[in-house]
């Protein structure tokens, strides 16, 4: 099984450790993981703002880059998300086909569902709150969304409950928006803060000293609505991935 890595354009600008952690990680794992060079934005961004021939583009680019691997897999459950649900019909549209769109996970797709993950992961002796990201729990699955009468289930918390020491807490209302959205955080600035500190709030409540999710775009929405407010009271944020390879 061959990997290769996508670490989308905000996770390698603004939370590179991240991207580490996953390639320390999967090798960690004994998966066969490659990180090619010259990656660029997924084209969400773009897509979202309505300029679909500017987010095509960056399709064809990733396409051309990812398309000898079995697996591609990115710590970002809304680029993910996007890629495998909306890349086909872009690229249909160009002419092109991508059959890599659907074999591109997120992370905690990847170590749950197809490495099947069971042993023992890293070390992280602290109480974290648990963030589930609406594009992981309604596009990707990840865990059971609260509208639907189903069995519930938790891909993350099943992960994290691998690792030593952590004590995990969900907060009140687990899997209602933090209000981030992407083009949403800026054409409705006022209600998005609201979300993001209502959203925080409740995970604060919850006595946690870390907060931690499968997105890094909503823990770093959240993380900057409670900087600016003054209420952070010291909690730090983490990728799941970074607490999963804590201490290897």
């Amino acid at each position: 099984m061959k990997v290769g890595l996508f670490i989308p354009c905000y996770v390698d600008v603004v939370y590179p450790n991240v991207g580490m952690a996953c390639y320390k990680l999967l090798r960690h794992l004994g998966i066969d993981v490659e990180y090619p060079q010259g990656q660029t934005c997924c084209g969400q961004p773009m897509a979202n703002a309505g300029f679909e021939k500017k987010g095509a583009k960056l399709a064809r680019n990733y396409k051309d880059m990812f398309e000898g691997y079995d697996y591609v897999v990115a710590p970002s459950v809304s680029c993910t998300a996007f890629i495998r649900l909306h890349y086909p019909s872009l690229l249909k549209e160009e002419g092109h086909a991508c059959n890599i769109a659907a074999n591109t996970m997120d992370m905690v797709e990847f170590l749950h569902d197809v490495v099947k993950v069971d042993k023992p992961l890293g070390c992280f002796p602290h109480k974290v709150s648990l963030h589930n990201s609406c594009h992981g729990v309604r596009e990707l699955g990840l865990s059971s969304p609260s509208e639907i009468v189903e069995p519930k289930f938790n891909k993350i918390k099943d992960l994290l409950s691998l690792v030593e020491g952590i004590e995990i807490v969900e907060p009140e209302r687990d899997d209602e928006c933090c209000g981030f959205g992407g083009m949403f955080s800026i054409e409705e600035l006022a209600v998005s803060k609201q979300m993001g500190e209502r959203k925080f709030l409740r995970h604060k409540a919850t006595g946690a000293r870390y907060i931690t999710g499968a997105d890094c775009s909503c823990l770093m929405h959240m993380a900057g609505v409670a900087a600016k407010e003054n209420i952070d009271g010291g909690i730090e944020f983490r990728h799941v991935v970074e607490i999963l390879a804590s201490g290897l």
